[in-house]
């Protein structure tokens, strides 16, 4: 792309009322106001007043009439004949995988993308490998070609690809890798003006993961997709590495014409407890009937969180876990300007800004700017019907957030080892339990050794795991 010249950039900042950004580009050296003319073509200015706007009128939900949403059990009735419809696709070459991996590691105490993250309990193999391992197994068992489209920020997105290359794509073809950087919006002041980090860069921040949908289009992927022929696309984010990265079980639900529209089906897992910090998948009121949405923890009021059913479950028991299938048809139409699009979401923020009178970096006391980002379950909202199917947390959910405590390395592998060991005891491996029922060991099976428990059949599996043991298979 090329760079707009000075006055071209100060023009269309003039027509918008962000010509301050310019304010130190006479004292800006060549590199300098290169990379903040090369920013500025880059943003959204264009937008800025209609996302002031839009969330200036965006009022508290009314949460009265929310309803728990339906579900659909994984290896429930009907779960062989969705398997199968989800296999043929997959055979087709019809889905491709898709991972939000913007973040870095630095809530981990690790340097570098998150995807790098050592994830597993016994060899340490980093995130993207995990997924990679998965792909890989797929593509054998169906004899396909997966692409796999990684969501990149431009913050990790050097260090990411680096990793890919530096790893020999993990024995996958190199041309089956997409990478594309997530969006930045600019953060404004109370007064709708964008805001300068330094005298050559525009404070920012990242769109959300609903900018997933804008950097597909934008970075030419669902194009790519189409001239592929995907029709599907399998939606996860980074730090799961229990994620089924294509499951066909939840493909064929997703396109099964009884129960969902094939434009976007999402997955749950059953809360922990009532405090979980967890989104909940339930019904509402939307346009034309109810819709499936996603309420954050921090709006579910604190009685619908603790409601509980005549059996003693939580009613709004659906944990959602950000995993989803969106068709390419629904993806292209949420991208279009003209059609239904994902909403803006505003919070306020403390963000260091320069000060245009010294040029110092002023650190607020208080928050002082807008930042605005989008949710990638929002687009339940558009979606004319859509799906939740329920999956053991066991089996799917062991994300990698915190350094301790919950979602932290440490309860993430003790949910590996729990799947892992379930899978050995289903072919007749006595495993070491400990009094919680928690596996006493620790076993790691690889993703090309099995990717479900039935896959291990007819394997030489060892008689017993002895307490405190590592095993790899």
């Amino acid at each position: 792309m090329s760079i707009p010249t000075l006055d071209a950039t100060r023009s269309r900042l003039q027509g918008l009322g962000q010509e301050h950004l310019l304010h130190f580009a006479p004292t800006l050296g060549p590199s300098a106001l290169r990379a903040l003319l090369e920013q500025i073509a880059a943003l959204p200015m264009e937008e800025l007043s209609g996302m002031m706007r839009e969330t200036e009128s965006q009022s508290a939900q009314d949460l009265s009439a929310l309803e728990p949403v339906p579900v659909v059990q994984r290896d429930g009735a009907g779960s062989a004949s969705f398997r199968a419809a989800g296999e043929a696709l997959v055979r087709a070459g019809k889905v491709a995988a898709f991972t939000v991996a913007g973040g870095q590691g630095t809530r981990l105490g690790w340097r570098g993308p998150k995807g790098t993250y050592p994830a597993t309990i016994v060899t340490g193999k980093p995130l993207f490998r995990t997924f990679a391992e998965q792909l890989l197994a797929t593509e054998r068992r169906f004899g396909v070609r997966l692409p796999w489209y990684i969501m990149t920020s431009p913050l990790n997105d050097a260090d990411t690809r680096a990793f890919f290359k530096d790893n020999n794509w993990f024995g996958r073809s190199p041309q089956d890798h997409f990478f594309l950087p997530q969006g930045l919006v600019p953060c404004i002041d109370a007064q709708g003006k964008a805001m300068l980090a330094s005298p050559h860069e525009v404070a920012t921040n990242p769109d959300g993961h609903g900018g997933a949908i804008r950097a597909l289009d934008r970075s030419g992927a669902l194009e790519d997709m189409a001239r592929r022929g995907i029709e599907q696309i399998s939606y996860f984010q980074v730090d799961n590495p229990l994620v089924r990265c294509v499951d066909p079980v939840f493909l064929g639900v997703h396109v099964a014409a009884d129960h969902s529209s094939g434009q976007m089906s999402s997955k749950c897992v059953s809360k922990r407890n009532a405090a979980e910090k967890v989104g909940v998948l339930c019904r509402g009121p939307g346009a034309g009937g109810a819709r499936t949405m996603v309420i954050e923890y921090s709006d579910l009021p604190k009685a619908a969180a603790e409601r509980r059913d005549g059996s003693g479950e939580l009613v709004f028991n659906a944990a959602n876990i950000a995993v989803h299938v969106l068709s390419v048809a629904f993806a292209q139409r949420l991208a279009k300007g003209d059609g239904p699009r994902l909403p803006w979401h505003r919070a306020q923020k403390k963000v260091p800004f320069v000060d245009a009178t010294t040029g110092k970096v002023v650190e607020p006391e208080k928050p002082n700017a807008f930042k605005f980002e989008c949710f990638i379950f929002d687009a339940l909202t558009l979606a004319e019907r859509s799906l939740t199917m329920q999956v053991q947390r066991v089996e799917e959910f062991a994300p990698i957030k915190n350094a301790e405590g919950e979602d932290s390395p440490a309860s993430s592998h003790r949910i590996q080892s729990d799947r892992h060991g379930a899978w050995l005891e289903a072919h007749g491996t006595q495993v070491p339990r400990r009094g919680d029922g928690s596996v006493d060991a620790k076993i790691e099976i690889g993703p090309l050794a099995a990717m479900e428990a039935a896959d291990l059949r007819g394997r030489a599996l060892p008689k017993a795991v002895q307490r405190g043991q590592e095993l790899v298979i």
